[in-house]
């Protein structure tokens, strides 16, 4: 099927597999979920309703912490070219621009179809502000969430990418994307890139109070120099009030220092409500079991998606819990549940997503995949059987159905 032939929202999703073990049938009504029932072998069929067959139904996955406009899908395959810092990095992506042949937007509408084929249904995207790009990609990513409305939530981070403080006129950037409709503020290294926590975290922090937004920014910086820094956006967050609305990306530091002080800055940052993302990096990764034992909310994201920095990445945030679980060393089920939730519930939280769930009152936004429990979906790398948003099937789209998913006829499969 096409999307353009897509078929009417189903009334109900009947024989479902649901992440807590129980096998239920989910009533659909006005794109959210109406109610959640036992499944009765056998029992009445309601029109419009589709058979799961055991197949397992999670909410719609969320990914945390994208790039939608640094992405190089929808253009032909270049070469990845390494770089020794993170400033030659940001130069040679700034060089790789100025040829680009496809626009933001088409690239960005790219990697959003796939998201949405493979049952994403939020994402949180950073967006270069800076005096190369001025406010051009946020304006094309303000058309593509519009585009996309229906299909995929997008949240926008105005990321200053050639930093704050020691780039021109960024803070002035900044405040004109918040004005425009970004909905986070975001940092880059205050320390590492900036040479100045004080300066960029002032501005940061300023920005995201005059505009009553929410702030998730870049960390790098390993060891005491980064968890230093962690502890002060800690108490900054804390004393503007704005806990659980503040979110430090990457954090390797946290993966680099030794108990004492991972302790120490677990516990500030669980005292003021910050959250950490990860993605799963190749360097340094915060302890992801030793933060959440701390009541440190930890969420996940894809990050670099085939672009300048990263030539890998497929969009699929199961698999993306798959590499995380791995790095982490989770092996039991209750271990893979957790790496799961990194990119469900515990994601959906950061990103203030309070409707997110598969219970009554809660939106639509479910994904079925080719499992029969969360475990097992995390280790499997199973197919997408189908993909709804606020009741409407958004996925996959392919040249004909998918057989394990039919209009119902009654009974169990």
């Amino acid at each position: 099927m096409s999307e353009a032939t897509a078929p009417p929202p189903p009334t109900a999703l009947l024989a479902a597999a649901l992440p807590d073990g129980r096998t239920a049938d989910v009533h659909l009504r006005d794109g959210r979920v109406h109610t959640v029932e036992e499944h009765v072998p056998g029992g009445p069929t309601p029109p419009g309703a589709l058979h799961l067959g055991g197949a397992l139904l999670l909410p719609a996955l969320v990914d945390g912490h994208a790039h939608l406009d640094k992405t190089l899908l929808g253009a032909p395959w270049r070469p990845h070219h390494a770089t020794a810092t993170l400033r030659e990095q940001i130069d040679a992506e700034r060089a790789s621009r100025r040829t680009a042949d496809v626009p933001v937007a088409a690239r960005a509408a790219a990697l959003a179809r796939r998201m949405v084929s493979l049952g994403t249904g939020h994402v949180r995207s950073h967006v270069d502000v800076d005096p190369d790009t001025g406010l051009d990609h946020l304006h094309a990513l303000l058309g593509v969430r519009e585009e996309f409305r229906d299909r995929l939530g997008i949240q926008l981070v105005a990321f200053p990418q050639s930093g704050v403080v020691t780039a021109p006129g960024v803070a002035d950037l900044l405040d004109a994307a918040l004005a425009d409709g970004a909905d986070l503020v975001g940092g880059l290294d205050p320390v590492g890139f900036d040479g100045d926590a004080a300066g960029q975290l002032d501005t940061v922090f300023g920005l995201a109070q005059r505009h009553g937004k929410g702030i998730d920014l870049h960390l790098h910086d390993g060891g005491e120099t980064g968890t230093a820094q962690l502890r002060d956006i800690a108490a900054r967050t804390a004393a503007l009030g704005i806990g659980g609305r503040v979110a430090v990306s990457h954090a390797y530091a946290l993966g680099d220092v030794d108990d004492a002080e991972l302790d120490r800055t677990c516990a500030a940052l669980a005292a003021a409500g910050v959250a950490i993302m990860t993605n799963g990096p190749s360097g340094p990764m915060p302890p992801v079991a030793r933060l959440r034992e701390h009541g440190v909310r930890v969420f996940a994201g894809s990050d670099n998606i085939r672009d300048t920095w990263w030539p890998y990445g497929t969009a699929d945030m199961l698999e993306r819990a798959t590499i995380i679980g791995l790095r982490a060393g989770f092996m039991t089920d209750a271990e893979l549940r957790t790496a799961a939730s990194l990119v469900t519930g515990e994601a959906a939280a950061a990103l203030g997503l309070d409707d997110y769930g598969i219970a009554p009152g809660a939106r639509a936004d479910l994904v079925a995949v080719a499992a029969g429990s969360v475990p097992e979906a995390v280790a499997a790398h199973p197919r997408r059987l189908l993909v709804l948003h606020a009741g409407r099937i958004v996925g996959p789209f392919a040249d004909d159905t998918h057989p394990e998913i039919v209009p119902s006829a009654g009974g169990a499969r």
